[in-house]
C-alpha cells in the first residue's frame, strides 16, 4: 500500500471542512494508503515547514493566513495564481519542487455558474463587497466567466490595492467606491452578479437596497441563510455561498494531488452529511 499525505495549513485551522472532502474523495478512489490532516501554520512557518517535508506528501491546501506566503514559496505558479497574488493549493512535482495553483477561482466560478445559474451576457457589470482576500479571487473569477467591469465597494479604498491588481491582471475594468460614499441603489440596479465578502451585519442598512439583484454570491455559510440571501431569495433572486465555493475549489485540489478525477457525488454528499444538509450544493 503506497502511503501519500496531504494536509491543510493554516491559522486557525481546527474548523477546517476540507478534510472532510479530502477524505471522502480518497475512500472513493480506493486510496487507502492516503491520510489528510490539519495542521496549525501561520504564515512565516510555512516556508520552513513545507521544505521540511518528505517525498511522501502530495499536496497542501492553504488557507488563511498563508496563501500569499504560497505564492512567494513555490517555484511554479499557475497564471490565475499569479493574478489572484495568492495560493491555496502547493502540488509537489516530481522535480521535487511545488507548483502554486488557486483552485479558489473555481470554486467563485462554478458556485456562481452551477449554484447561483450565473450565466453572462456582453457587458455584464459585477459587484464585490470587500477587498480581502476572498474578494481577489472574486474578481478573478468573474473575469473567467466573461464580466467585463467591476464595482468594488470597501471601507477603506487604500486596503483594496491588491483587489485591484488582481482585476486588472485578469483584464477586468475597475472601479473602487468608498462604501461611505457609494450610491448603492445605483451600483445594484447596474450590476448583473454580487459578489459579497463582508461579514452579514456590515449589509445589514442596505440589504433593502441590494435585494433586488439577479445572483449573490454570499461568501458566509454559517449560520445559513444570512439576512441578505434571504432577502435575494425572497425576491427571486438567484443564490450561491461559501459551502459552494468550498465544495468547487476542492475539485481542482484532490485532481492536483492523485492526478486521478475528483468523485465529486461522494465529495458532494460527505460535505451535506458534515454540515447537516443546510444546502443542496449541486453539481451541475
Amino acid at each position: 500500500m503506497s502511503i501519500r499525505r496531504a494536509a491543510i495549513l493554516g491559522k486557525p485551522v481546527a474548523h477546517s471542512l476540507s478534510p472532510v472532502l479530502h477524505e471522502a474523495a480518497y475512500r472513493a478512489l480506493g486510496l487507502d494508503g492516503w491520510t489528510y490532516d490539519r495542521v496549525e501554520m501561520d504564515a512565516g512557518g510555512l516556508p520552513g515547514f513545507v521544505d521540511g517535508l518528505g517525498p511522501e506528501w502530495a499536496g497542501l491546501s492553504v488557507t488563511m493566513p498563508g496563501k500569499r506566503a504560497a505564492l512567494d514559496f513555490a517555484a511554479e505558479a499557475t497564471p490565475r495564481a499569479v493574478a489572484v497574488g495568492a495560493a491555496n493549493t502547493l502540488v509537489r512535482k516530481e522535480s521535487g519542487g511545488w507548483l502554486a495553483d488557486c483552485t479558489d477561482v473555481d470554486g467563485v466560478v462554478d458556485a456562481l455558474r452551477i449554484a447561483g445559474g450565473y450565466h453572462p451576457k456582453p457587458g455584464d457589470t459585477g459587484l464585490v463587497l470587500g477587498a480581502g482576500g476572498t474578494a481577489a479571487a472574486a474578481v478573478v473569477g468573474l473575469a473567467a466567466l466573461g464580466v467585463r467591469a467591476v464595482d468594488l465597494v470597501v471601507r477603506e479604498p487604500a486596503r483594496a490595492v491588491e483587489t485591484v491588481e488582481s482585476a486588472e491582471k485578469a483584464g477586468l475594468v475597475v472601479n473602487v467606491r468608498p462604501w461611505s460614499e457609494a450610491d448603492f441603489s445605483a451600483l445594484a440596479a447596474n450590476a448583473a452578479v454580487v459578489v459579497s465578502t463582508v461579514p452579514p451585519a456590515a449589509v445589514e442598512p442596505i440589504i433593502d437596497v441590494l435585494a433586488g439583484v439577479p445572483c449573490l454570491l454570499d461568501v458566509i455559510y454559517h449560520p445559513w441563510p444570512t439576512p441578505l440571501a434571504d432577502a435575494v431569495a425572497a425576491r427571486g433572486g438567484q443564490l450561491a455561498t461559501g459551502l459552494d465555493m468550498l465544495l468547487h475549489q476542492a475539485f481542482g485540489q484532490v485532481e492536483h494531488f492523485t492526478g486521478l478525477p475528483a468523485p465529486r457525488e461522494a465529495m458532494r454528499d460527505a460535505l451535506r452529511s458534515a454540515t447537516g444538509g443546510i444546502l443542496p450544493l449541486p453539481l451541475g
